[in-house]
């Protein structure tokens, strides 16, 4: 981003212990502002990159620090640089690493003006935000709506029987290595998970934001619908063209965050006015 390049960003490293007591490691876009947006990435992604290439996370934290407000992008417990195994995480202890960050910046007195999430985070900041009240906005970009959808393209029609038998699928990319490995323990915590029960206990005064891409092709634009039906304070923005990953559509994408968050910014600081 032409900005990004005329503002070089200022980074630091941070590492909160879980409470598993697992390293999480970040980077904080620090601007010495007292209110900062956390951000958190989806499946086999990390802080930096999506399927390898370093895009959402790491453009929303620079664009949010070049509005003069602090961002903190991490990798959750058995991701990237953390602590942990890919194989025992789930989404509710990534709901958990959410907690220990949150807490960790709240505790050095830090205001968390927005907590976002793509693709399974943005489950994770919707599962938060049903869980705790502390947190009054939150945006979710393409986050899945019905979590036992899309289980069996990519694991086959017989995988709760090959997951019984060896106690794990493992998933191969084109080349035949292993991608990531699928426990039956993390695949029943996936089946009991329900997204429209959690999303139903989120608090009316929390503001919500789903950004959809039309095209997605991992999570299709209709639970960005659902979603927008059931979460009481909620702002839907659907952007036309945009795949999974926003490829083409990064500047879009930008826009329409900051301006919720900021907006939502105002209306906090107008409230303690």
């Amino acid at each position: 981003m032409a900005q990004a390049a005329q503002n070089p960003v200022v980074q630091q490293k941070v590492i909160i212990p879980n409470k598993y007591g697992e390293k999480l490691v970040g980077i904080l876009h620090e601007t010495g502002s007292l209110e900062i947006v956390i951000l958190c990435h989806g499946a086999q992604c990390t802080k930096a990159s999506f399927r390898n290439i370093v895009v959402c996370m790491v453009n929303l934290a620079v664009s949010l620090r070049n509005e003069g407000i602090s961002a903190f992008r991490f990798d959750f417990s058995g991701n990237g640089e953390s602590e942990g195994s890919s194989q025992s995480s789930s989404f509710w202890k990534e709901v958990d690493d959410l907690h220990a960050v949150i807490q960790h910046f709240s505790g050095a007195n830090r205001v968390i003006s927005a907590i976002l999430g793509h693709s399974r985070g943005g489950c994770v900041v919707l599962l938060y935000a049903s869980k705790y009240q502390d947190i009054h906005t939150v945006v979710n970009v393409s986050g899945r709506y019905d979590l036992q959808r899309g289980i069996e393209e990519r694991l086959g029609k017989d995988f709760m029987q090959r997951i019984k038998e060896d106690g794990f699928i493992d998933v191969k990319n084109k080349t035949g290595g292993v991608d990531y490995r699928v426990t039956e323990e993390s695949l029943l915590e996936r089946f009991s998970t329900n997204m429209h029960d959690a999303c139903l206990q989120i608090d009316k005064e929390c503001r919500v934001l789903t950004v959809h891409g039309s095209a997605d092709e991992i999570n299709p634009v209709q639970d960005a619908l659902e979603f927008a039906k059931i979460i009481p304070n909620h702002k839907l923005h659907i952007i036309e063209g945009a795949d999974h990953g926003y490829t083409a559509y990064q500047a879009e994408l930008v826009s329409v965050v900051l301006n919720f968050i900021k907006a939502a910014l105002q209306q906090d600081k107008g409230a303690t006015s």
